[in-house]
């Protein structure tokens, strides 16, 4: 009979911890929405030229690369919830160096045209698993759909 009951309720508490998020202070304040500019290398993605920090707009959310983390907000106010470096949208890692404000200091020896090494930062897993070529020509999230058959995609999957 405890052992029914037990697995009730782990039942019962297991689903809701799965969908927990953590909402965090990263300590970006805007009084109003801020003035959001196309990144020209990346058209889908809109960067804050005026942010002291790494601030983007994508997709209807604003995102944020602060102290080696991704961070998420629907609104330019928050709250913000980490984001895991394995879903981070596409779009968001090709934007060039140049478009982040607060760079990581080791990313300053990089080329500014191109898009941060994310495969140095968060390992060679990482980057087989989401068919990362640490290049910045791997475009097929630009915002243009275009047809390109299996090029860039790897093992010919779409």
């Amino acid at each position: 009979m405890h052992i029914v009951i037990a697995a009730l309720l782990l039942a019962l508490i297991v689903p809701g911890s799965a969908y927990a998020q953590v909402h965090v202070d990263i300590g970006i304040n805007f009084p109003a929405p801020p003035q959001l500019v196309i990144v020209p290398a990346v058209p889908a993605v809109q960067y804050v030229p005026a942010a002291p920090a790494n601030v983007f707009f994508y997709s209807g959310q604003y995102w944020v690369f602060n102290n080696g983390g991704w961070f998420v907000s629907r609104g330019y106010r928050g709250p913000w919830v980490v984001v895991g470096p394995q879903f981070v949208p596409r779009p968001l890692l090709l934007v060039p160096v140049r478009y982040y404000h607060a760079p990581p200091d080791h990313w300053k020896q990089w080329r500014h045209t191109a898009p941060p090494r994310w495969d140095q930062e968060w390992g060679r897993e990482w980057a087989d698993n989401r068919g990362w070529r640490g290049r910045g020509d791997d475009r097929d999230d630009r915002g243009d759909r275009g047809d390109r058959g299996d090029h860039g995609r790897g093992h010919g999957r779409r």
